[in-house]
C-alpha cells in the first residue's frame, strides 16, 4: 500500500495533538474489541463488518478502503498471510489460527494505524514463541525511540532481537510516518539496518512502528488478488503496530489503549 511520499506532518499545536489522539483511540479501541469478538467458526468479512461498524460509529473512515479501494474496512491476515488480508465470507476461523487484525482510519482529517497478530483460542500449532517474539520487539523498538535517534539503529534493534530468537524480519514491509494521511515521511522504518539512511526520528512528529516477524521468509509477495501478502520462503509472519508520537524522552504511545502488549 505504497503511495507517492507526503511530507510529515508535525505537531505544532494542542488541536493537532488531540485530533490524533482522538483517531488513534478509535483505531485502538476497534483493534481490541474486533480481537475479542474473533470465534472459532466465524467469517472473517463477519469479522470486518464488525470492525467496520465500530469505525463508523465513531464517525471514522477506513483508510485502506478510502486510500486504496481495499475490499474491506480493515485487514486480517490468517496463517501463511502476512499483510492484507481481504476479507471474506470464505475464510472461517478455526482454532489455533493465528491472526492478524490491521486497523487504520481517518477521523477530522487525522489517520492513526495499528495492528497486532494473537492465537485464535488454544495454540495448537505452537505460534505463541512468534507471536511474543513480536510484541517484544515491538516494544523494545519503541521504547529506544525519541529526537534525533536513527532510523536505520531501530531496524537494527528488531532484526537483533528477532535473529536472538530463531526468527527473521521481513525486509519489505516497514512502518512509516501517519497523521494528515495513511502513508508519509519517513516511510523507510524497516526492519532491519539500511546503512545509507541517515534519516533520524524528529520531536513532535507521529509515526506508525510495526514489527514483521517471520519463521523463514524474508520478502513479501503478493498474490494474485492483488492484495494478501505471503512470504517468499512460506513459514508464518507476525506484525504488531503502534501509532506514537516522537518526543525528546520516551515516545507516546497513542494507540495504547488496543491491548497487543497485554
Amino acid at each position: 500500500m505504497q503511495q507517492h511520499k507526503i511530507p510529515q506532518m508535525s505537531i505544532t499545536k494542542e488541536s493537532e495533538l488531540v485530533g490524533m489522539q482522538k483517531i488513534s483511540e478509535v483505531v485502538a479501541t476497534t483493534l481490541r474489541l474486533m480481537r475479542e469478538y474473533a470465534k472459532v467458526g466465524m467469517s472473517t468479512k463477519e469479522l470486518d463488518a464488525y470492525g467496520g461498524k465500530l469505525l463508523k460509529k465513531h464517525g471514522a473512515k477506513s483508510a485502506p478502503f478510502e486510500t486504496y479501494g481495499f475490499p474491506g474496512y480493515t485487514c486480517i491476515s490468517v496463517n501463511t498471510e502476512a499483510a492484507h488480508g481481504i476479507p471474506s465470507t470464505k475464510k472461517i476461523l478455526k482454532e489455533g489460527d493465528l491472526i492478524n487484525i490491521d486497523v487504520s482510519a481517518e477521523l477530522n482529517g487525522f489517520w492513526s494505524d495499528n495492528g497486532g497478530s494473537f492465537i485464535l483460542d488454544k495454540d495448537l500449532h505452537n505460534h505463541q514463541p512468534l507471536v511474543d517474539a513480536s510484541k517484544y520487539i515491538l516494544q523494545k523498538a519503541i521504547n529506544r525511540i525519541k529526537d534525533g535517534v536513527k532510523i536505520a539503529d531501530v531496524g537494527h534493534l528488531i532484526e537483533t532481537e528477532a535473529k536472538k530468537k530463531g526468527f527473521k524480519v521481513i525486509e519489505n514491509l516497514a512502518g512509516h510516518g501517519v497523521g494528515r494521511s495513511l502513508h508519509e515521511a519517513p516511510d523507510n522504518i524497516l526492519n532491519y539496518r539500511v546503512r545509507s539512511n541517515r534519516e533520524r526520528f524528529k520531536k513532535n512528529t507521529t509515526v506508525a512502528i510495526e514489527t514483521f516477524i517471520s519463521t523463514r521468509s524474508n520478502t513479501a509477495v503478493e498474490l494474485n488478488d492483488g492484495w494478501t501478502l505471503v512470504g517468499n520462503r512460506g513459514g508464518y509472519v507476525t506484525q504488531h503496530e503502534h501509532t506514537i508520537l516522537v518526543t525528546d524522552a520516551a515516545p507516546v504511545i497513542l494507540t495504547q489503549a488496543n491491548g497487543i502488549w497485554n
